[in-house]
């Protein structure tokens, strides 16, 4: 695990127990999600400790209502902060025949394949992982969703993006891929992230353009290098009587940072409301 990534996972031992905190993205404020569009639901698959479906929330975009993770540990995060949330933990399993319908399915496929991290043959890249993103376009495919977020690592975007931009054109989608780092939302570290926002074409709507426009719209203006604090150097080192130490630093170490998220979330909304502008005409 990245070295400043360590360094923000131990920014959270305070005891705070706000969402966010227990993802260990502190923020001064305890944050409360802007209000919904009404009746939008989230679905996350792959949701590891929710930091994506949190981002979202946080920009309004809605409410999540179903989480598919197979984690232990991630699973117990989830439960605690998305109670009513369904959850499932084998996405092989899940599909029409038992998820919720939804607006917006969110998600990040496993990046091992992908990572700069990874010093081992990408061999597989086409294997286990893209075969993880086949079910998940599988599910798209099943549920139909309006919109469509999906996460995965900057440093290997060329083994994965173009599957996945070309599996969402056949499905009816136009994506629209861009790369956000932690660090352009006042983050002390990089941490960059590729996402592919996706709208429905079925509609025979043309959103190309309208692509284009969200991807100007600004970070939050609150997200700012003040509400990121450092640790102190000794807290890297073992700290007796920490729960869960190891399991925690590793699903900090995957999750999306809820601050980059809600960018994504803003332009995803931005997309939206040109839509119904664009139907309202």
């Amino acid at each position: 695990m990245h070295a400043d990534v360590r360094r923000e996972a131990a920014t959270s031992g305070n005891g705070r127990q706000e969402r966010g905190y227990e993802c260990g993205y502190v923020h001064p404020h305890p944050r409360r999600p802007r209000r919904p569009e009404v009746g939008v639901r989230i679905g996350s698959l792959f949701a590891g400790i929710g930091g994506l479906e949190l981002g979202l929330e946080w920009a309004g975009v809605g409410h999540t209502v179903f989480q598919v993770e197979r984690d232990p540990y991630c699973q117990q995060v989830l439960a605690r902060h998305w109670p009513d949330a369904a959850r499932y933990d084998d996405v092989r399993a899940v599909g029409a025949h038992n998820l919720e319908s939804v607006d917006v399915i969110c998600g990040g496929f496993p990046c091992p394949p992908f990572s700069s991290a990874n010093t081992k043959t990408r061999a597989d890249a086409t294997g286990t992982a893209l075969g993880l993103w086949r079910e998940f376009a599988r599910i798209i495919q099943e549920l139909e969703p309006r919109h469509i977020v999906v996460e995965n690592v900057a440093s290997g975007w060329r083994l994965w993006l173009p599957h996945v931009r070309r599996d969402l054109w056949r499905l009816g989608y136009t994506c629209l891929p861009f790369r956000v780092s932690a660090s352009d939302v006042g983050a002390p570290f990089g941490g960059p992230r590729v996402f592919a926002v996706a709208t429905s074409n079925r509609d025979g709507e043309s959103v190309s353009a309208l692509h284009a426009e969200a991807s100007r719209v600004p970070e939050p203006a609150d997200a700012r290098r003040a509400h990121w604090r450092s640790a102190p150097s000794e807290s890297l080192g073992v700290a007796d009587g920490v729960p869960h130490r190891v399991d925690r630093l590793r699903a900090l170490g995957n999750a999306v940072v809820p601050q980059v998220a809600e960018v994504v979330g803003r332009r995803l909304l931005a997309i939206d409301a040109a839509l119904r502008q664009e139907h309202a005409v």
